[in-house]
């Protein structure tokens, strides 16, 4: 099976490194993803997250039902989320013609996403065995 790592120090270099990735593959800018496509690629890495969290517990909690459980309720949250708000992204653009979503897409280039700092560290003592 194929596999496609990416290295970085920080959480921001893996991140460009990510996103220059999926630009190369879709022969696109990063900047060009629409709307609708980024609402299914973030949710693809939510339940890669969440596989990821679910593997990595010891394996007794990690094949408990309850873990599975939430695991699948998760992936099932994620997938309904993705399509509530793509769905919500067509409604918007036939209403208004394309007008809105198009600002939109201009505006999310300049989000910047922040994790606390005691969070990056209890998420990076948890990765590393």
């Amino acid at each position: 099976m194929p596999t496609l790592t990416f290295e970085g120090e920080t959480h921001n270099e893996i991140l460009v490194k990510v996103r220059r990735w999926l630009a190369s593959v879709e022969g696109t800018e990063a900047a060009n993803v629409s709307a609708a496509d980024a609402i299914s690629q973030g949710a693809e890495v939510t339940k890669e997250a969440l596989r990821i969290i679910a593997t990595a517990a010891p394996e007794p909690i990690a094949q408990s039902e309850v873990v599975k459980g939430l695991t699948n309720m998760g992936y099932k949250v994620t997938d309904a989320t993705k399509d509530a708000l793509v769905s919500g992204l067509d409604s918007i653009e036939e209403a208004t013609g394309g007008g809105v979503v198009k600002q939109a897409s201009k505006a999310a280039g300049k989000v910047v996403y922040e994790m606390n700092a005691t969070m990056a560290k209890q998420l990076l003592r948890s990765l590393r065995p």
